[in-house]
């Protein structure tokens, strides 16, 4: 990962940044005397950015419009500065220093935090042109930010980058059994305690959805909890996340077709991702809020016992499933799930899957849909954190209407809900699970990407881990749930 550091100067010996508006007034504390009168130019003419190289010094001024929404600026300063480390990579510089001549030192946070994201590589597979970045160091050079904030974004970061290495990881070695090792190790790093309950344990509490999805399978599937619970906590009910840990899809006997559908099924763990990589930045930034994380495990193959279009699956609290559609195998998994939640008589729950084609349909890799039945206020403070690191949240209506499209005939409900409002059934298949306020967040769309995303980068992006974060701090900064 990037390395980032903290200087009160501008000392560097290859590259300069700075970050400006184009009514800045950019003393000689921040530009070279050299380069004033070109800079002025720039700024009058609009320009986008000013830059100088040279074979062993450059310097960029970045013109920032600082007159949009607060998030907005943002991320157009992380967009820049993933831009900019491509070029520094590509000139082989291998340190830069940032300052600023805007009023909002917290930019210098979203331009660390764009770099440092921008700067992913997943290489564990690489053995012929391994080629990791050339640009290892960015140092940034402001008096009012402290160490706290450089610890603080790169434990986010680094979290971040825990969630995409597990997405990007294949069947081959992130089988359901691995996951929940990969999961201990994170859990040992970070400081949250972590049970693995086995195919035995699964049995015995009567997952049948789980077991169904498994049952095609060579492998054993698990079911992972995931417990931080801090001496000072600011709630008793604990907050649990749910993340869908379908570690390969290949839609069971319903079987997918191969071309841009099976061939990226990897990624449908990418909630499972989500909620470790959330869980393990919290706990390392000691936050003081109870949460829980519960993680069913599985891949879905069409094997020799698999399940099939018509079976009757008994979930774990009693309600029979009529399955239709084998390839709608993740709410069968967080159906069990959330049944489990029950048990901590949550305040909260929020559940992460990459659950429905239709969702990306919808609305496409620019934001996450949610739904469900948390209270106006929860899903306020939930659309605020999203704006805040630009993982943006659309809200879909919940209406009762739509229970009606997997009411079943044969049993209490069914697996799919028609042609209609896919991704709106599958929530409302999930709501039969829940007996306390929840939400629903269907990732399909944002956590696995085909190409190039700026920062977010290719294939996994950790979507929900930062969102997640910011949204617990604002807990632990307001909860009077004692």
């Amino acid at each position: 990962m990037l390395k980032i550091t903290l200087a009160k100067d501008t000392n560097v010996s290859q590259h300069q940044i700075i970050l400006a508006s184009h009514n800045s007034n950019i003393t000689l504390l921040y530009l070279p005397k050299a380069d004033e009168a070109a800079v002025k130019t720039a700024q009058k003419d609009k320009a986008p950015q000013y830059q100088r190289t040279e074979a062993d010094k450059s310097l960029t001024v970045l013109f920032v419009d600082d007159t949009k929404e607060a998030h907005v600026v943002a991320e157009n300063v992380r967009q820049a500065a993933n831009g900019l480390v491509k070029f520094l990579n590509s000139q082989k510089t291998k340190e830069a220093v940032v300052s600023s001549a805007l009023a909002d030192s917290t930019l210098l946070l979203a331009f660390a935090e764009g770099a440092a994201m921008g700067s992913y590589q997943f290489l564990k597979y690489k053995t012929l042109e391994k080629k990791p970045n050339p640009f290892t160091t960015l140092t940034i050079a402001n008096k009012s930010l402290t160490t706290a904030d450089i610890t603080r974004l790169t434990t986010i970061v680094a979290a971040n980058f825990l969630a995409r290495d597990l997405v990007n990881e294949p069947l081959s070695y992130l089988t359901a059994v691995q996951l929940s090792k990969e999961i201990q190790k994170a859990g040992k790093s970070a400081g949250f305690s972590v049970t693995v309950f086995d195919k035995k344990k699964i049995t015995a509490l009567k997952m049948g959805g789980l077991l169904a999805v498994n049952k095609g399978s060579i492998d054993p599937p698990t079911f992972t909890v995931l417990e931080y619970k801090p001496a000072k906590a600011k709630n008793k009910q604990p907050l649990v996340l749910v993340g869908k840990g379908v570690v390969y899809d290949t839609g069971g006997l319903s079987l997918k077709p191969t071309a841009n559908s099976m061939d990226m099924m990897k990624c449908d763990m990418g909630g499972a991702a989500t909620v470790v990589g959330a869980m393990a930045a919290i706990a390392k930034l000691k936050l003081p809020y109870y949460i829980v994380g519960l993680i069913p495990a599985t891949d879905n193959r069409p094997g020799q016992e698999a399940y099939v279009p018509g079976d009757v699956v008994q979930m774990m609290n009693g309600i029979n499933v009529e399955v239709l559609n084998t390839d709608a195998e993740g709410r069968m998994i967080l159906g069990d799930a959330l049944a489990y939640a029950s048990k901590y008589k949550p305040s909260l729950v929020l559940d992460f899957a990459t659950l429905t084609g239709a969702a990306k349909a919808a609305i496409g890799s620019y934001g996450t849909i949610f739904m469900g039945t948390a209270d106006a206020a929860t899903k306020q403070k939930l659309v605020a954190s999203g704006n805040n690191v630009f993982e943006r949240l659309v809200e879909f209506p919940f209406w009762d209407e739509y229970k009606k499209l997997v009411k079943s005939e044969v049993a209490d409900i069914k697996n799919v809900g028609g042609s209609e409002a896919g991704m709106i059934t599958a929530g409302k298949f999930l709501e039969h699970f829940t007996d306390y306020p929840w939400l629903h967040f269907d990732i399909a769309g944002t956590a696995y990407l085909m190409s190039e995303d700026s920062y977010r980068g290719k294939y996994g992006t950790g979507v929900g881990v930062r969102m997640l974060v910011d949204f617990v701090t604002q807990l632990s900064a307001t909860d009077k749930n004692k």
